[in-house]
């Protein structure tokens, strides 16, 4: 399909020549939804890669065929589970933004396993970033928000940054828009790689 990215195997580590090339950054986008995020980044910032993770057949269609009539040549999507991807897919320090927008919260706490954000979680996404790589996280459920500072700052892995609506071009994504449209506040939270000095411009 347009605008898709099919890995050779699923069950081995890509190697970084696979997804970008060797003078270019690459930004991920963790559950893309209807992809207007992933679109608008790539219009705004031509000389980057992204590529958009979403597990539901039908949104993975409906993004590619955006990217395709968008004439759009540096974004592509893959239907697989965020988790997964970060986990054993994306190469190690290959990735310079990492986004996670309006995850699932699964606000019962019976249920806060299933959340993205998890130890294990932030291991492979310090192991994925490249030095000065970045995590951006954006969610209107303000417990979600805590519990994602909270893993962060165990890991020890981190460092916080400041991060306001109009630091850098963020584009909106559809849920963040029905939200704000509702009246709710949106919790930003951008986690730099700890232990490097080199960051990557916004």
């Amino acid at each position: 399909m347009p605008g898709e990215f099919v890995p050779a195997e699923y069950f081995r580590r890509l190697d970084a020549a696979e997804l970008v090339p060797p003078d270019r950054l690459l930004e991920v986008d963790l559950g893309c939804g209807d992809g207007s995020f992933l679109v608008a980044m790539a219009r705004e910032f031509p000389d980057r890669m992204f590529l958009g993770v979403e597990r539901l057949l039908g949104r993975v269609r409906k993004v590619g065929r955006k990217l395709t009539r968008a004439g759009l040549e540096n974004a592509r999507v893959l239907r697989l589970e965020s988790r997964y991807t970060v986990e054993w897919l994306l190469p190690e320090a290959s990735v310079s933004r990492l986004h996670v927008l309006c995850p699932d919260p699964w606000p019962k706490a019976r249920h806060h396993r299933r959340r993205l954000i998890q130890p294990e979680f932030l291991d492979a996404v310090h192991r994925t970033l490249r030095p000065g790589g970045e995590l951006l996280f954006m969610t209107d459920h303000e417990g979600y928000f805590a519990w994602a500072g909270e893993m962060a700052e165990r890991s020890g892995d981190f460092t916080r940054l400041p991060w306001e609506e109009d630091t850098f071009f963020y584009p909106k994504t559809d849920f963040q828009v029905q939200w704000e449209a509702e009246g709710r506040t949106m919790f930003r939270l951008r986690l730099e790689k700890s232990g490097d000095s080199n960051r990557n411009s916004p």
